[in-house]
C-alpha cells in the first residue's frame, strides 16, 4: 500500500513548527508518503520568494526563524496543486481565510481525504455559533478532527516537552493523526469531545486578552488568576450553552481546556499585546501591526463573535470576562473599567 499523502494548509509561526513534526514523522514511517506538500502564501522576502527561501535553505525566514524544516516538506505556492492527491490535509492558517481557502480547493480534494484543524477561532454563522472545523466539514464534505493545547509555537518547535489533546468524533481517524503528529516531546490524547476541544481552543485566546490588560495595569499575579478561573468558569458555561451532546468537565482538564488557558495567559500574543494596548493609547490593529511580524491576533476577533452570539441570546450579562474583552477592544470602554466585570461577575453575587 503507497503510504498516505499530507498536506499541511498554513505556513505560518505554528504551521510550521507542525511542519517540522509531520516531515520528520512522514519520512520514518511507512504508513505516510515521505514527501510532505506545505501550502505557503507567497510573499516576497527581500526580494526572493518565500517558497523558494524555504525550498532552498529549509527554513521559515519569516514566522519561525532559526528552525531548520524537514527537507521532504516542500512549499507550494498554489493551494490547488498543493491539495492535490492528499490523503490528509492539515489546516493550521489564521481562522478568518479558510472560508476563501475551501472554496478554492472543494474541486480538488481527493475523495475519502480527512481533515484535522489546529485553527483557534470560531466563526458567527447564520444560526449563531459556527466551529472552524464546521465550516471546513460543509465545504470539503470531509470528516474533520481538531488539535488544541498548551502549544506555544517556538517551544515546539525547540522540542521543550509540551501535551496536546486531538479531538476527534471518529476515534481511527484521531488515532492516525495522533501517529502523524505524536513525538517524544509532544505528546497527545485523544478525546471525543470534539466541539468542546476545539471551542477551548478559541475562547482561551478572549480570557488570554484579559490577562494582557490586568499586566498592563499592574495588578499583580493574584488578580490574573482570578481573571484565568472566570475566564474558565465562562468558557464551561459557553460550551455547555453551545455544544451539541455532552460536555463534560474531563475535557476542560486535558491540555486543551485548563494548560492551554494558563500558558496563553502567560505567553502567547494575544497577553503580549493586550498589555501594550493598556499601557498605551493604540488601537488592536495598530499594535497588530507593529508587533506580529505580519501574524493575525485570535482574542478580539473571538471576542467580537462572541458578543454578537451573545446579544442574539440576550445572554450578555451571564458573561461579563468575554463581554468586557469586547467592549475595550471595539467599543471604547476604558481598559481601567475592566477590573469591574472581575468585581462584579455573577460569580461573586
Amino acid at each position: 500500500m503507497p503510504g498516505k499523502k499530507v498536506c499541511i494548509v498554513g505556513s505560518g509561526n505554528w504551521g510550521s513548527a507542525i511542519a517540522k513534526i509531520i516531515g520528520h514523522n512522514a519520512k520514518g514511517s511507512n504508513r505516510f508518503d515521505p514527501i510532505v506538500n506545505m501550502w505557503v502564501y507567497e510573499e516576497m522576502i527581500n526580494g526572493k520568494k518565500l517558497t523558494e527561501i524555504i525550498n532552498t535553505d529549509h527554513e521559515n525566514v519569516k514566522y519561525l526563524p532559526g528552525h531548520k524544516i524537514p527537507k521532504n516538506v516542500v512549499a507550494v505556492p498554489e493551494i490547488v496543486e498543493a491539495v492535490m492527491g492528499a490523503d490528509i490535509l492539515v489546516f493550521v492558517i489564521p481562522h478568518q481565510f479558510i472560508g476563501k481557502l475551501c472554496d478554492q480547493m472543494k474541486p480538488h480534494v481527493k475523495a475519502g481525504a480527512i481533515g484535522i484543524s489546529l485553527i483557534k477561532g470560531i466563526d458567527e454563522g447564520p444560526e449563531g455559533l459556527k466551529l472552524i472545523s464546521d465550516i471546513i466539514r460543509e465545504k470539503l464534505g470531509i470528516d474533520v478532527s481538531v488539535l488544541m493545547g498548551a502549544n506555544i509555537a517556538n517551544e515546539v518547535a525547540d522540542e521543550k516537552f509540551c501535551e496536546t489533546t486531538i479531538g476527534a468524533k471518529n476515534h481511527e481517524n484521531g488515532l492516525i493523526f495522533k501517529e502523524l503528529l505524536q513525538t517524544p516531546n509532544f505528546r497527545i490524547t485523544v478525546v471525543k469531545e470534539s466541539d468542546t476541544v476545539e471551542l477551548c481552543g478559541a475562547l482561551k485566546n478572549i480570557v488570554a486578552v484579559g490577562a494582557g490588560f490586568c499586566d498592563g495595569l499592574g495588578f499583580g499575579d493574584n488578580t490574573k488568576a482570578a481573571v484565568i478561573r472566570l475566564g474558565l468558569m465562562e468558557m464551561v458555561a459557553f460550551a455547555r450553552m453551545f455544544c451539541r451532546g455532552d460536555v463534560s468537565s474531563a475535557t476542560f482538564l486535558e491540555s486543551c481546556g485548563v494548560a492551554d488557558l494558563i500558558t496563553t495567559c502567560y505567553g502567547g500574543r494575544n497577553r503580549r499585546v493586550a498589555e501594550a494596548f493598556a499601557k498605551s493609547s493604540k488601537s488592536i490593529e495598530e499594535l497588530e501591526a507593529e508587533m506580529l511580524n505580519g501574524q493575525k491576533l485570535q482574542g478580539p476577533q473571538t471576542s467580537a463573535e462572541v458578543f454578537k452570539i451573545l446579544q442574539k441570546r440576550n445572554m450578555v450579562e451571564k458573561f461579563p470576562l468575554f463581554v468586557a474583552v469586547y467592549q475595550i477592544c471595539f467599543a471604547g470602554r476604558a481598559v481601567s473599567e475592566f477590573i469591574t466585570c472581575l468585581q462584579q461577575h455573577p460569580e461573586h453575587m
